[in-house]
């Protein structure tokens, strides 16, 4: 009994810091922690190859806690096998129980839940919005497989969690590209926040559903030590053999084991204190006495060293447009004058993807729309692309985990159906991940398709981050919106180096080049296509092209307007308002989507300013509707060149001749 008496004692332990923290905090989840006192205690000190002194090794085996508010079990762990805290290797030092006990200060690395970004490398993402962890594992596994690394990815879910759907995406995709190393737990204590959980979501229920779903169930007493550590054998054993049903852990549990009053419905997020505080614990004591519980036997912190990786792979130079297209065949698009940009993204993902042996792709079944097949068709590219099917939520988040894996993803759907991952991009944020979002077929110029196809309030989302600092201080998200080909392609080259998020907006209609292979584009820039006194045009993607037709008819109209070309979220607030200046103050600003994009972008940087400017914003203020036409959409939403001339002659008082 000396194994299952030293877990006992270990795991009582854990779940009295687990208490004493939360009580510090005054706030937490030690029952939910409590319920994975053994799961945790058996994982941690004996089954996961990981060195507590360097957390960030790439070939560890990696723990997600995607119920995120249990954390203070792996605190309390992490607080007594001394794994590695800081923001940096610089400042890196062992947990200690007195950092425990600053859960959720200000100033603390030891977040409310999962965070990476806080200082707590252990993790690989911020979790405790619930269903996205499988997903992350998913992605962690996915990068593991390209490098070669026998590594296993742990993943504990909730069973009230286990409702979200995402949950079962993740499922299908780990099916789908055999992740077996991906090793799912559910944790089954049998209540949510409010109440009992759905019988639904009970183990029995959970076991059939993965049965279904092609998985082998192993159903066990989440407080017996052996049972956990034979689910755990087993999984090992079919982690990475292909031919082998992929294995799930189903653990029976209790939300507040070992403490009697501690338990039942009503003690979610309620940490114990003063009296309820000392009961517990002489509860927890009253435990250990029952089962025995002596640390009798010495606990290995790692069954092997993890092994080295090899050396990163040299990039190569990335080809421009024009000899991407003679080395590809694409030089008929060329020839045409006229590409849309999301035809240029594929092509430049191809470029990027033979450059850079990190870029991986991912898309949710219209990677013929998104051009990513251009990527997923390269035989040596191939093996880097991930199909997701539509299933956007799981690919977002398995996104993020490639990222934790030192993998550069680029993750294309069309941009309306990115809206429904918000939750999951914004948590990869927080997590500080490295990935490049790729909406395509936005705004009002996908005309005939009608709004169901159509991204319209997705600049005014993604806009929110461009004014959220890294902690480097760089903006947390740069919005991009090319007006040709020659400029996508540059900004897409342009996302791959730059560490951090990006969401390029690509779009279907084939346009006019108004660049070339000499032309720079930077994150952050912007490029005056004409200069003059009057007015300052400000417009983005498709709208170029329409406020240059319109350019000629105010030039009928005696008004000498300068064009701005604003493919950035953050731009340069100074240089734009020093082109207004030289207007006179007029500004006009152009876009095909709803309303808090550019228009309210350069209104924050006139606000800030406090200078004489006169601002007028065209945008889409109705719900459009399909279109056979592009100028038939674009008069529908007031967008259409007359409408352009007359606000720019109301703008500046002048009546039309």
């Amino acid at each position: 009994m000396s194994f299952d008496s030293t877990i006992h004692a270990k795991a009582i332990e854990l779940v009295r810091l687990g208490y004493e923290m939360t009580a510090a905090a005054g706030s937490g989840h030690p029952t939910s922690g409590a319920s994975l006192a053994h799961i945790v205690t058996v994982l941690m000190y004996g089954h996961m190859r990981y060195e507590p002194a360097n957390p960030l090794h790439p070939a560890s085996d990696r723990l997600v806690l995607s119920e995120g508010h249990a954390v203070p079990i792996v605190y309390a762990a992490c607080a007594d096998l001394g794994v590695m805290i800081g923001k940096d290797r610089a400042s890196w030092r062992p947990m200690t129980r007195q950092d425990a006990m600053t859960l959720r200060a200000i100033d603390s690395p030891i977040d409310g839940h999962p965070n990476p970004i806080e200082g707590f490398p252990f993790f690989d993402a911020a979790t405790g919005s619930l269903g996205q962890g499988l997903s992350v594992a998913a992605g962690l596994a996915a990068a593991a497989k390209l490098d070669g690394l026998d590594k296993r990815i742990f993943c504990i879910i909730g069973d009230g969690e286990s409702r979200e759907g995402q949950v079962w995406e993740a499922l299908d995709f780990i099916k789908d590209h055999g992740l077996f190393a991906v090793c799912p737990i559910f944790n089954c204590n049998g209540y949510g926040q409010a109440d009992h959980i759905s019988a639904q979501q009970s183990s029995a229920t959970l076991a059939k559903k993965l049965e279904a779903f092609g998985f082998r169930p192993i159903v066990i007493d989440g407080h017996q030590p052996a049972q956990v550590q034979e689910a755990f054998s087993a999984h090992a054993q079919a982690a990475h053999d292909p031919a082998a049903v992929p294995v799930a852990i189903v653990a029976n549990t209790i939300k507040g084991w070992g403490s009697p009053s501690q338990q039942g419905n009503g003690f979610h997020g309620k940490p114990a204190t003063g009296d309820e505080l000392a009961k517990a614990l002489e509860e927890l004591d009253q435990t250990a006495r029952q089962l025995g519980a002596v640390a009798d036997m010495p606990l290995r912190i790692a069954l092997m060293s993890p092994r080295k990786t090899g050396a990163a792979a040299e990039r190569q130079p990335v080809p421009s447009l024009n000899e991407a297209a003679e080395r590809w065949g694409y030089g008929g698009l060329l020839a045409a004058g006229k590409m849309a940009t999301r035809r240029a993204y594929g092509v430049a993902l191809r470029a990027v993807g033979h450059s850079r042996p990190d870029v991986v792709v991912l898309d949710a079944d219209v990677s013929n729309s998104t051009f990513a097949e251009d990527f997923a068709k390269d035989e040596q590219l191939r093996g880097r692309y991930f199909e997701c099917k539509i299933a956007e939520q799981n690919m977002f988040s398995a996104a993020v985990g490639l990222s934790a894996a030192g993998k550069v993803p680029f993750v294309s759907t069309f941009g309306k159906f990115a809206t429904r991952a918000y939750d999951q991009i914004e948590m990869g944020i927080n997590s500080g991940a490295n990935f490049k979002i790729v909406g395509s077929h936005v705004g009002i110029s996908l005309a005939a398709d009608g709004p169901s196809q159509m991204a319209m309030p997705d600049v005014a989302w993604f806009r929110a981050f461009t004014a959220l600092k890294r902690p480097d201080g760089r903006p947390a998200v740069y919005v991009l919106q090319p007006s040709d080909a020659y400029q996508a392609y540059a900004l897409t080259v342009a996302t791959a180096e730059h560490e951090g998020v990006c969401y390029i907006r690509t779009s279907r209609p084939n346009v006019e080049f108004l660049y070339g292979d000499a032309d720079k584009f930077t994150l952050g820039g912007h490029e005056v296509l004409s200069e003059g006194r009057d007015l300052l045009i400000l417009a983005c993607g498709y709208m170029v092209h329409q406020a240059n037709k319109a350019l000629e008819a105010l030039d009928a109209q005696g008004v000498d307007a300068t064009l701005v070309d604003l493919y950035s979220l953050p731009f340069d607030a100074d240089a734009i308002l020093d082109l207004a200046n030289e207007n006179n103050g007029m500004v006009l600003t152009l876009e095909d989507n709803y309303s808090g994009g550019i228009g309210s972008a350069v209104a924050d940087a006139i606000s800030a300013d406090g200078g004489g400017f006169n601002l007028r914003q065209m945008y889409v203020r109705r719900i459009p509707k399909s279109c056979r036409t592009i100028d038939e959409v674009m008069a529908y939403a007031g967008l259409s060149v007359n409408h352009i001339v007359t606000e720019a002659m109301q703008l500046l008082q002048l009546s039309a001749t």
